[in-house]
């Protein structure tokens, strides 16, 4: 018997932004992304290749404000996706971990598919901006997904001088925890992982 797809397709659209993503929890790192902001293409670009997930992306923010809207809803429309794409979470690892090094930068993503979103964000960046990328936007993002994925994550950039380093190994390493958590367990493939029957 073939396991059931893993794949979601979600459009969410407000006074600001207008965003589609598709995700197959099962890929193979393909991606499509097009949110108008390109550092954030290149971050999602590591998630799926690092999380071996494929994603679309499709945004259409207010960016003649600035990014703030854009990327936050992409976080939360990910997010969104990725709740509807892995269902009851029957048969996963449910937890995943990662220690991801870009020269002289380090980060430690923990992710767990708990049912209750929480963030704990310890990244200082080096600089204000990446280009024309305000750091900032990168807690937004993660706020935005872990909300609405309903996870646990907790996000520690442990060191770094170059803030392009810093903010890549945190996708990095969130896209390697996010693949081991989602991950079909084989000595638990027809039970939730909880105590409680349910997450």
């Amino acid at each position: 018997m073939a396991a059931p797809m893993r794949t979601a397709d979600i459009h969410r659209k407000t006074a600001e932004t207008d965003i589609r993503v598709r995700i197959d929890l099962d890929g193979t790192g393909r991606q499509r992304l097009a949110t108008g902001v390109p550092f954030l293409d290149h971050m999602l670009d590591q998630f799926a290749r690092h999380g071996l997930v494929d994603i679309d992306i499709e945004a259409h923010g207010d960016l003649h404000i600035d990014a703030h809207h854009t990327v936050e809803d992409i976080g939360i429309t990910l997010g969104q996706a990725v709740a509807a794409a892995i269902g009851d979470k029957k048969g996963i690892r449910r937890y995943g971990h990662a220690y991801v090094p870009l020269d002289e930068a380090l980060s430690r993503v923990v992710i767990d598919f708990s049912g209750r979103p929480g963030l704990s964000w310890h990244v200082d960046f080096r600089r204000a901006a990446i280009g024309a990328f305000d750091v900032d936007l990168a807690h937004e993002f993660f706020q935005g997904f872990v909300n609405h994925a309903q996870v646990t994550l907790h996000v520690d950039n442990l060191r770094g001088d170059n803030a392009h380093h810093q903010c890549e190994t945190v996708f990095k390493a969130f896209a390697r925890a996010f693949r081991m958590a989602v991950e079909a367990d084989p000595r638990a493939a027809d039970r939730v992982p909880s105590t409680k029957g349910t997450l």
